[in-house]
């Protein structure tokens, strides 16, 4: 089975550990990501400003792109690039005005209205691969592993692109169950991280960052999954600078859920990416006997 993907540009520089282990994942479940051609960042915010149509043209060439490609589905893993894509094709197939405007400004492109969906590997994962699959698959059952799961903002919000509802958001916690788990839900599951205020307002974010982790390990997680590259910078790689400023009583491990998932299926420790995780990652894992590499000098 093939499938069209953006992958946006996290993923190639600082987050390869969301992307690497997917794409294993996939061929190893029998499944072939075809990344788009030509695709470009989408823009990585959603503007909310009714007139600003500009900051929709990036999101809507990458959808042209997965039309080219004779695509009607294309799948992201990211979070932020799901919520931009996902709301710039629903301007594209309800707004007449606006897509004559867009696809008038972008005259050297195909006219776009909306052909192609817009998946988040999460629904890919129930809707084309299943559950049962995935059980079938797991050659290292994560076994006594209890995985707070994280969704933040974009992926629920707002309710016309959310993947599920905010109050019941499970879709994570099934993949985790279904590779042996023990998924644990917590009160702030779909409070924001702290989002890019933590360049603009740092204090306020590691505040909010704190209490997301504190609420983790008070519902008895162990580590902390989630989806998003900006969410892993703000929970993961500042808990070091958290736990010095004591606003968290201890660091939790925080893996991207596509990492855990390569881990399941039994896939060679360096299609994950561990070494791009926070400091103390790997040990972790290692410490519960779990075959992953531990990066020299960790």
């Amino acid at each position: 089975m093939k499938i069209s993907y953006y992958p946006g540009c996290t993923l190639k520089t600082k987050a390869k550990n969301l992307e690497e282990g997917a794409v294993a994942a996939m061929a190893a479940l029998g499944v072939q990501f075809e990344e788009l051609k030509r695709w470009n960042c989408c823009g990585a915010v959603h503007s909310l400003a009714d007139d600003d149509l500009i900051h929709h043209v990036a999101p809507v060439r990458d959808l042209i792109r997965a039309m080219e490609q004779g695509s009607e589905k294309v799948v992201t893993l990211c979070s932020m690039c799901y919520n931009t894509l996902a709301r710039a094709n629903l301007i594209m197939k309800n707004d007449e005005a606006k897509r004559k405007t867009i696809n008038d400004f972008m005259n050297e492109e195909k006219d776009y209205h909306g052909e192609v969906e817009v998946l988040h590997f999460l629904n890919f994962l129930r809707d084309e691969v299943g559950w049962d699959k995935l059980r079938g698959s797991v050659k290292v059952p994560l076994n006594g592993l209890k995985v707070a799961t994280y969704y933040g903002c974009t992926l629920v919000r707002p309710r016309n692109v959310a993947i599920e509802a905010p109050g019941d958001a499970r879709l994570m916690k099934e993949v985790l169950e279904a590779v042996g788990a023990s998924a644990v839900d917590f009160p702030a599951a779909t409070t924001c991280c702290g989002s890019y205020q933590i360049l603009s307002n740092e204090d306020a974010a590691l505040e909010v960052a704190a209490t997301i982790l504190e609420g983790a390990s008070k519902a008895g997680a162990e580590a902390l999954a989630l989806s998003c590259p900006l969410c892993e910078f703000n929970l993961g790689k500042k808990q070091a600078e958290l736990l010095q400023k004591g606003k968290i009583t201890r660091e939790i491990p925080v893996y991207y859920f596509t990492q855990l998932l390569a881990l399941a299926l039994g896939l060679d420790p360096g299609t994950y990416r561990l070494d791009l995780n926070a400091a103390g990652s790997a040990q972790f894992l290692k410490a519960r006997n779990f075959p992953v590499d531990v990066p020299a000098g960790a």
